[in-house]
């Protein structure tokens, strides 16, 4: 009997649970990564009144905990989940459980030493996390097992609101023989026959060509672009592939109202920066109910709010404009990264601002040992208050307050950037081959920054996207490998009214990284009114006459293409002595649009005013624009209908803005704001305005 009344209140409690997250839909989450396994001592129950008394909702635990969970092959032990579950409950605060696959422990790898992923580069090691191979057979029987277990028992704690499934995934490179003989039956199934893809990839070269299917070699020592870049996308196929078979198997045991996300990161250079080379983000965010993103950025002095806006824009956009969880980002994190005052609470609302509906720290305490040492948590070492965590008190109390105004709030923008994974990869296949440093992210990036200065809501879409129509500008940076009917539409969509601007090596290739044998740039040039035959490396080019009054900045690098108009409108012209004849931005009238072409890496200032360009002829220039970057301001439609304005002073001085919209309310002061009134924003300093 007492068994039965402990069934029928643990699913009372349950039900109850499901119930109030369901009412509750405009919840902002606030909250932090929380390994019980990592603790010294235990402190469980004052971590959660540190918790409770920062506002802090959430937890997300257990996703690098393996070997905690499994001690040795088929032996279970869920303490630490069960514990934390538990206390969490109690104090009402939410958990989000990650499946444990992304660090092997050491029994696994003894078993079975092919875990380990084999790479160009050689065999993994053990002893770094994401060091094996995602399709060897023993770690998928052995991830499958765990999985389940842990699925099994835990899927009926009240406390769960949603699943992580893995971490930050990727193939890690792995490109051993099984990989390769999966990547010869991909081949097949793509391509149907040796002649096709000799043909296609031009394996006649260096007597590349395959002559029968067994003789197929390793594609590790390729010189061929087209077959690198095809096993590339191979590879991230893998990643899409791998987290969907994760996502199918936690569902089968999640309930209704929970979530299954993941937390993609972006390309890593000592923080955030641009679009995930080994991820297909658009394909893998299929499986997922909520996208999930990992954002981390420089401060102090440095912080700009770029890398917050760009992950964000990008989790949006990887499920067509839902919000997204921000699932970790930096409290201290590493010692250059310690927030100035105001700083936190500036993030955490520039997170908002973008659409995002948690803000989730890593992690809560700092650890005291192994790799992660001086990446400090929202506690330091001595998990006693200080800056940092008094801060973040302030803005749990704010989430908690404005909740109903600020979670789900929709943004639907008229600008998008078109980025390919395709064309990310052949770019970088050959940019070290002409002697630059600059790789593909490199060329979006500026674009997306010059944007971003000058307060242009801006969505991410890739060739998978179906309809342009949405948008009137896209910014198609260095869209070196499209596919005909990819250029074709491109054309269409400017034909039709809308706008394009290209970067240099747009439509240079196929979607088989073939340089087309058409007159470049391939199929575009007929909407950019353009044509060239020859490129060069500039050495002390400018822009003749400085058209975009970048002064010292009126220079150009890395690339320049010898652009010969035909119908377009020049806008710059080379400043050089031989050069000077040839064009470097054009302009072109197309059916009822217009097609920019930038055919040079220019300045981050001379970027910034061709965007302008773009936007004004685009009809795109309005009042949010009068602001530049250190002055940040984001829009969006709150579930009440209400249009929300969001202030941001990315500066150590306080600064004054006034503000032009209709009549509202600023919420953190919550005070009458009239149009045209002045806004105080101290240094790194934050205000919210409601429309009325």
């Amino acid at each position: 009997m007492k068994k039965n009344i402990h069934l029928l209140t643990l699913l009372l409690s349950l039900f109850a649970s499901l119930i109030a997250y369901a009412q509750a839909p405009n919840e902002l989450l606030f909250g932090v990564a929380y390994y019980d396994e990592y603790m010294p001592y235990d402190r469980l129950d004052k971590d959660i009144a540190m918790m409770k008394a920062s506002g802090i909702n959430f937890v997300r635990i257990a996703e690098s905990t393996w070997s905690t969970v499994e001690p040795q092959d088929n032996v279970y032990n869920f303490y630490h989940i069960d514990r934390v579950l538990d206390a969490m409950h109690k104090a009402n605060i939410k958990v989000i459980i990650g499946t444990p696959t992304y660090a092997v422990p050491t029994w696994l790898v003894k078993k079975y030493p092919s875990v380990l992923a084999m790479t160009p580069q050689g065999p993994r090691q053990y002893g770094a996390r994401q060091n094996m191979d995602i399709t060897n057979e023993h770690y998928l029987f052995h991830a499958e097992r765990v999985i389940r277990k842990m699925m099994e028992h835990i899927k009926d704690h009240p406390a769960i609101i949603g699943y992580q499934v893995d971490n930050e995934t990727k193939a890690y490179q792995t490109s051993g023989e099984n990989v390769q003989k999966q990547f010869v039956q991909y081949m097949k199934t793509e391509f149907k026959t040796l002649d096709n893809i000799n043909k296609i990839y031009g394996l006649d070269y260096w007597s590349n060509r395959i002559n029968n299917w067994d003789d197929f070699p390793s594609v590790n020592g390729s010189i061929n672009a087209s077959l690198k870049s095809e096993f590339a996308k191979f590879q991230r196929k893998l990643v899409t592939d791998f987290l969907a078979w994760q996502t199918k198997i936690v569902k089968e045991y999640a309930k209704p109202n929970q979530f299954v996300t993941q937390n993609f990161d972006l390309e890593w250079r000592g923080y955030s920066f641009g679009v995930q080379p080994e991820v297909d983000h658009f394909a893998a965010a299929k499986a997922l109910d909520i996208a999930g993103i990992d954002i981390y950025h420089p401060t102090q002095e440095s912080l700009t709010g770029i890398e917050i806006s760009f992950g964000g824009d990008m989790a949006r956009s990887m499920k067509g404009g839902k919000n997204y969880f921000v699932i970790e980002t930096e409290a201290q994190g590493f010692p250059q990264w310690v927030p100035f005052p105001n700083q936190l609470r500036l993030q955490a609302f520039s997170h908002l601002a973008s659409g995002a509906n948690m803000v989730g720290y890593w992690h809560w305490h700092s650890i005291h040992n192994s790799a992660e040492t001086y990446w400090k948590g929202l506690l330091s070492h001595d998990f006693e208050p200080n800056p940092t965590y008094n801060e973040a008190q302030t803005i749990g109390k704010d989430f908690q307050r404005l909740s109903p105004k600020l979670a789900n709030v929709k943004k639907k923008n008229a600008v998008a950037i078109l980025f390919s994974n395709e064309a990310l990869t052949a770019f970088n296949a050959f940019s070290f081959g002409w002697g630059a440093r600059e790789t593909y992210n490199d060329i979006l990036r500026p674009y997306y920054d010059a944007l971003y200065n000058q307060n242009v809501g801006t969505d991410f879409i890739d060739p998978s996207v179906e309809d342009f129509s949405a948008y009137k500008l896209l910014i198609v940076p260095a869209l070196y490998a499209a596919s005909d009917a990819l250029l074709n539409k491109l054309n269409q969509f400017v034909k039709n009214g809308g706008h394009v601007l290209y970067t240099f090596k747009s439509g240079f290739s196929d979607e088989n990284v073939k340089v087309r044998s058409s007159v470049q740039p391939g199929i575009i040039n007929e909407a950019c009114g353009i044509s060239y035959s020859q490129f060069t490396i500039p050495t002390k080019v400018g822009l003749k006459g400085d058209p975009f009054g970048a002064g010292a900045q009126n220079s150009i690098h890395t690339w320049m293409e010898l652009v010969t108009p035909t119908t377009a409108k020049v806008l710059a012209y080379y400043d050089h002595p031989v050069w000077g004849k040839y064009a470097a931005v054009t302009q072109n009238q197309y059916g009822q649009g217009v097609a920019t072409y930038v055919a040079a890496m220019t300045t981050p200032l001379q970027t910034e005013k061709i965007v302008k360009v773009a936007l004004e002829k685009a009809k795109l220039w309005g009042t949010d624009q009068l602001l530049h970057f250190p002055l940040i301001t984001k829009t969006g439609i709150n579930p009440a209908g209400k249009t929300i304005h969001y202030y941001f002073n990315y500066s150590n001085a306080p600064k004054k803005v006034v503000y032009p919209h209709k009549a509202g309310k600023e919420l953190l002061g919550d005070k009458a704001v009239l149009t045209n009134a002045a806004l105080d924003l101290e240094a790194w300093g934050v205000r919210i305005v409601e429309e009325n």
